[in-house]
């Protein structure tokens, strides 16, 4: 196996940065009124400016474009970037079931044929698209490889994406409003792409960063699903669309995003620090050596939450090595984990030697990664 570098990062935000004053003006109002929620998500996520791929004036951005201006940063032009061998992408908003995400990133960087692998699910596709990269840096397969995580969630949260919901529930109710579970993540999630480079070697005269690990794993052999689209919840069961009436697809806003709440608040925490305990144990791993902590949050509200729950099982990652950017650029799930890391390396912020740890929780049926760097 040889050691793998990744050498270059960087990250593609669409237009100006959207206030919280200013989102219900780009997604719209269900019904055409404010949403009881909005201020209480807010308040609680600490989210202050986010990104969409779209907005009055603006060319529309699909979820391809932006992964593949994202891309095209890590490599100082054209002919560069026909060097590259592998692309994994990861997404958890693709602009279509089929082609895959990754063929249609291919598709907008117009490059000669080249292996592609996309991945599909929620925050972790990014991490697995990383990991894959990872792998094939490290067992020779390729000599340059590309991962991806990147995400267009505005499309689902727009206001016209419930219409038909609402004028069935205004047949029962008059004055019914669309369903937490789904209001939830309206104002949790936004757009952008990040793209990390690999290598077998570091680079020469600027700063790397070495992976020395990455693990993974899944809670969902005795955990129900927590975050969903493209269904139902039918008590514990997930009712997927291909059971369901075209006719249900509206009604129900199927395809929007739900969150079960009571589910996230009882299990993303413990499952991740019990999966940690298993990392550290399996490196032999001290987290008193770790410089930069990135957790990938999906609200602030968790930062709290996390760390009481570290000390609470002895485990050392104190508040003065975490950092995050989710107030400014929002929870751009697969994309985030990469959004820190760019930060921390284009911005100067890193020195040689300094440990870089990684941990990316994802509620959809609850799974973690976790990954340490070393900076060289």
């Amino acid at each position: 196996m040889q050691d793998v570098f990744i050498t270059r990062l960087a990250k593609y935000l669409p237009y100006e940065p959207i206030t919280n004053d200013e989102m219900e003006n780009v997604l719209g109002k269900v019904d055409g009124r404010p949403s009881k929620v909005r201020p209480l998500i807010l308040r609680n996520n600490g989210i202050k400016t986010r990104h969409y791929a779209f907005g009055e004036g603006k060319e529309s951005l699909t979820n391809a474009q932006m992964t593949a201006k994202a891309i095209k940063q890590l490599f100082a032009d054209e002919q560069e970037l026909l060097s590259m061998q592998l692309l994994a992408c990861g997404s958890t908003s693709p602009d279509q079931t089929l082609p895959s995400h990754a063929s249609m990133v291919h598709g907008e960087l117009g490059i000669p044929p080249i292996e592609i692998s996309s991945f599909a699910g929620a925050c972790n596709t990014g991490m697995q698209a990383f990991k894959y990269a990872y792998l094939s840096i490290a067992a020779g397969d390729s000599q340059k490889a590309v991962a991806t995580g990147s995400e267009r969630m505005s499309g689902f949260l727009t206001a016209e994406k419930f219409e038909a919901e609402m004028d069935k529930v205004k047949e029962i109710e008059e004055n019914g409003f669309i369903a937490f579970e789904k209001d939830f993540l309206r104002w949790m999630l936004s757009d952008g792409a990040g793209a990390a480079l690999f290598q077998h070697q570091p680079n020469p005269d600027e700063l790397s960063l070495k992976v020395e690990w990455i693990d993974m794993t899944s809670f969902a052999g005795s955990l129900e699903t927590c975050m969903y689209a493209g269904g139902v919840k039918d008590g514990a069961e997930l009712v997927g669309y291909n059971f369901m009436s075209t006719d249900e697809w509206l009604s129900q806003s199927v395809f929007s995003f739900k969150q079960d709440t009571r589910l996230l608040g009882d299990n993303i925490v413990p499952r991740g620090v019990d999966f940690l305990e298993e990392v550290i144990k399996k490196h032999d791993f001290d987290t008193k050596t770790v410089d930069w902590f990135l957790p990938h949050l999906s609200s602030e509200f968790f930062r709290k939450k996390i760390h009481e729950e570290l000390v609470k099982r002895g485990i050392d990652l104190p508040l003065d090595v975490w950092y995050t950017n989710l107030s400014r650029l929002g929870n751009v799930g697969s994309a985030s984990p990469y959004f820190m890391l760019e930060e921390l390396l284009n911005e100067g912020k890193l020195k040689k030697g300094e440990k870089v740890f990684l941990m990316v929780p994802e509620s959809a049926r609850f799974s973690y990664t976790y990954a340490l760097l070393t900076v060289v």
